[in-house]
């Protein structure tokens, strides 16, 4: 922590005396450090802090690098956010391991979970059906599909019915369902292994049907994170075919969204116009966040007190369709086709900077328990819900997640699964539940994760 203070003192000196490249790489060293830090004493590649810092403070690294036109100085009131959005995470962490930064208990060995995997499969089976069917419901009732119009830029933003569109996208849990169902399986249940591979194809072609990157993006984040989690190894061949093919698609969707080179370096506006799009774009998907967030905390007039925060039960509960007042009040953001937000915007535009530090703090609770709870699993649920939230913390810098309806949808998908999935171990409904001493296994208190 005295590290990062120190690192993120001079880079704020360094950018107002206008060094932003001292400033830049201030930040993005303390970033590296306070990652390796928690990755040596932990041995876990996904440790939930680690990734915070990673994301959000290594992300504000590079935003004070100050690339593009869009950049401005940042006033004090967005130094102070984004330093209490990060401290406030790191302390109270820190506090509940004792501040000893003790190297965690990982599971020795994965447990058990054979009794897990008829559940497992049906789970996947349930999901990618109803996904699938809603997707065919909103493709016949909107009369298009987004990847296959031509010269509308925006096109996949149109494509959702109300509350339809919450299913639709849920489909990106089935690749991390059939991750989990392998790793148990091993490949022995030829024919239920086959049907899995012809639902991850399913669900991964919705996604890009839909020309929705990020979807695409996090149904590949979410099983590679659960087969890490897992405990299995991750092979550098493997992993770099999946790269290759992942980057392939992200560029053809940026094309099927009709976004031309000439259309994205106009709104991107970068200092160095000769700068390839394929550094360009990735840099303003990260950097131009923070720079959105600036323009809150200099634009915006007062707070929405919760309003926004609260999003998802207006949305959920479909409150806001009742009461269109309970809708979120305008975005500030450097320019209209640039509208994603950091993990704090929302935080800051409901409650100011203790709104932002309240929050951090909680989610540095949330990100502790969670992996607690990682060192005896009982239910192999467990590892797709630590996956989605290093996915939410690795992404940091991209939008508001916790403010979003669909966050909150997976989450609870995610929760009905893992009910599924211990009531059918304990009860000996999965076909393959095991005997000890005359009796099968029954349910134990808390044994839901």
């Amino acid at each position: 922590m005295i590290v990062y203070v120190l690192c993120y003192g001079a880079a704020w000196m360094f950018a107002m005396s206008r060094h932003p490249y001292p400033a830049g790489l201030c930040l993005l060293g303390a970033a590296l450090w306070l990652y390796y830090e928690d990755y040596r004493r932990s041995g876990n590649a996904l440790h939930l802090r680690a990734l915070f810092a990673l994301s959000f403070v290594g992300g504000q690294g590079l935003a004070a690098l100050r690339l593009s036109r869009l950049s401005q100085d940042w006033n004090a009131m967005t130094w102070l956010s984004f330093l209490a959005a990060f401290s406030g995470f790191y302390a109270v962490f820190w506090y509940l391991e004792g501040g000893s930064g003790a190297r965690w208990n990982r599971q020795s060995r994965r447990a058990d979970f054979g009794d897990a995997k008829q559940p497992i499969f049906a789970a996947a089976c349930i999901l990618t059906v109803l996904s699938a069917g809603c997707f065919a419901a909103e493709a016949a009732a909107l009369g298009y599909i987004p990847l296959f119009v031509r010269g509308v830029p925006h096109a996949y933003s149109y494509f959702h019915l109300t509350g339809i569109h919450y299913v639709t996208v849920s489909c990106a849990l089935v690749p991390s369902l059939s991750v989990m169902y392998f790793c148990i399986d091993r490949g022995r249940n030829q024919t239920q292994t086959a049907a899995l591979l012809v639902m991850d194809a399913l669900a991964l072609l919705i996604p890009v049907l839909c020309v929705s990157r990020s979807q695409l993006l996090l149904a590949v984040l979410l099983a590679a994170f659960t087969y890490i989690q897992m405990g299995e190894r991750v092979r550098l061949p493997i992993l770099l075919g999946a790269a290759a093919a992942f980057a392939a698609a992200y560029v053809a969707m940026t094309a099927a969204r009709s976004h031309d080179s000439a259309y994205l370096k106009a709104v991107f506006e970068m200092k160095q116009e000769k700068m390839p799009l394929f550094l360009s774009q990735p840099y303003m998907y990260v950097a131009n966040n923070y720079d959105n967030f600036n323009c809150l905390t200099g634009q915006g007039a007062g707070h929405t007190w919760g309003m926004r925060m609260l999003a998802p039960l207006w949305s959920l509960s479909g409150l806001k369709f009742l009461y269109p007042s309970l809708t979120p009040g305008p975005v500030f953001v450097t320019r209209t086709e640039m509208t994603t937000l950091t993990l704090i915007y929302d935080a800051y535009y409901d409650f100011g900077l203790l709104g932002v530090l309240m929050f951090s703090c909680v989610l540095g609770f949330v990100s502790f328990v969670l992996m607690r709870k990682m060192e005896h699993v009982r239910n192999p649920i467990l590892y797709l819900l630590y996956a989605q939230m290093a996915f939410y913390l690795l992404l940091s810098f991209f939008t508001t997640w916790f403010s979003n309806p669909a966050t909150w949808f997976y989450l609870a998908v995610t929760g009905a699964a893992a009910l599924y999935v211990s009531f059918f171990k304990g009860s000996g409904l999965s076909g393959s539940g095991r005997r000890r001493g005359g009796r099968r296994f029954a349910i134990k208190k808390g044994a839901l994760l």
